[in-house]
């Protein structure tokens, strides 16, 4: 229950860090013209999902995303970022450093994940994740397009907090029911999917709830491998998404198939 209370609260990825409990420690690397070439940590590189990019030097990345070593609530949040090709650092905070408070209370609301845009700090996975939509237009094409996207998330939301439940509260007893129960829980987006000539949830281009709820139907393969069995729009859209190469390119990178999907690791 307590991993549970501080999920959204709990872990590009483009090209991230992750500096464990040591700190990091930029050295400026220098060419023999003293120009100056780039910025390596001494954290080790996680993941880097652009070939061109040498690994070797670390750029400076526009934005730096604080949270737990769990896909949790920022696996959508990294997929929108790999498949815009968004740099990032990432600062993983161990449980037992978290437990401790002081990271907590540095928090608005005691909660991760947190994220950094220059000035702009945000927490709440929501409204990080329709920050860098808007940033990198994935937020529809005008004003009803986007009401109709944040409904979209509001109700892939709602399927979330039902996914977490079970995950964190029941997943021993209720496991079995939930999975049975996916098709009326899915009933919706299959709805909405099959009648959609481009394949998303809203228009004609991707947005960020597409990359939400295309995060949570991957935990629910890998809850129930056939979840999807009995909703062919559902499962051609997890499909197209997972082609898309950016997003091809993270789901292949070891360092984020390892990352547990929950805090409790159950999945």
């Amino acid at each position: 229950m307590l991993l549970h209370n501080h999920l959204d609260h709990w872990p590009a990825t483009y090209l991230t860090t992750e500096s464990g409990k040591d700190n990091i420690s930029r050295n400026i690397l220098r060419m023999s013209s003293g120009r100056l070439l780039g910025l390596w940590s001494s954290s080790r590189i996680v993941c880097n999902t652009q070939p061109s990019l040498p690994t070797l030097f670390y750029t400076m990345a526009p934005y730096t995303l604080t949270y737990f070593p769990v896909k949790g609530r920022c696996g959508a949040l990294k997929m929108i970022l790999a498949d815009n090709e968004q740099q990032f650092k990432e600062n993983l905070v161990s449980i037992d450093d978290w437990m401790k408070g002081d990271k907590k209370g540095s928090c608005l609301f005691g909660q991760l994940p947190k994220f950094e845009d220059g000035d702009l700090v945000l927490f709440q996975s929501n409204a990080i994740l329709r920050h860098v939509g808007r940033k990198h237009g994935a937020y529809g094409k005008n004003d009803c397009e986007a009401s109709l996207i944040d409904m979209m998330n509001d109700a892939v939301e709602d399927f979330r907090l039902k996914y977490i439940k079970m995950i964190y509260q029941e997943y021993e007893t209720g496991k079995e029911a939930y999975c049975k129960d996916l098709p009326n829980h899915l009933k919706p987006f299959e709805s909405i999917l099959s009648k959609s000539k481009s394949g998303f949830l809203v228009g004609d281009q991707i947005s960020f709830a597409d990359y939400n709820l295309f995060d949570l139907l991957l935990n629910h393969k890998v809850l129930y491998s056939a979840s999807l069995d009995s909703l062919p729009a559902l499962k051609g859209y997890v499909d197209k998404i997972a082609a898309r190469p950016k997003i091809k390119a993270l789901l292949e990178c070891e360092n984020f198939k390892k990352l547990p999907i929950n805090g409790n690791g159950k999945q």
